[in-house]
């Protein structure tokens, strides 16, 4: 019987770009059975997607999952919104917090944890163009720094 390899399958970059990440969990996720050899052959992508609380349900909502390419008739929908499977307390938290004003719920990355297919969701609030441009200069101040310091060493 052949291990699994765990790791990210998909993961959405522009999440920290875009917003300051405050807390994360981790969340199962419903998913077809050509949706998940789509994922594992890293077919999707979390760009626009955000995550939806009604009622006691999570979804996970313009998360895109490529057709996948040995599929039929039997392929799934590109563009679903897919239902993600928390804890009663995990849903009421995530509740309360996006009812916190400026508060977003959005998936960080989908990856594979024990053969399962998981979802990291993040509880963030979304930059002003400010914020997003004195976090890139601090990034550049930074790799000025690690080069002068390498430099420095040699």
């Amino acid at each position: 019987m052949a291990k699994s390899k765990e790791g990210d399958l998909v993961s959405n970059k522009r999440a920290s770009h875009d917003y300051e990440i405050l807390d994360t969990l981790e969340a199962g996720i419903i998913l077809q059975g050509t949706e998940v050899k789509s994922l594992k052959d890293h077919g999707g992508n979390l760009q626009d997607s955000y995550i939806l609380i009604s009622g006691k349900r999570v979804i996970l909502k313009g998360a895109s999952i490529s057709l996948y390419k040995f599929g039929n008739i039997h392929n799934h929908e590109e563009k679903r919104d897919r239902e993600l499977l928390l804890h009663k307390n995990e849903i009421l938290k995530l509740k309360d917090q996006s009812q916190r004003q400026g508060l977003s719920l959005i998936p960080l990355g989908l990856y594979l944890k024990k053969g399962l297919i998981k979802v990291k969701i993040a509880i963030a609030k979304g930059k002003k163009a400010h914020d997003k441009r004195e976090a890139l200069k601090s990034r550049e101040h930074k790799k000025e720094i690690d080069r002068a310091m390498k430099s420095r060493d040699e």
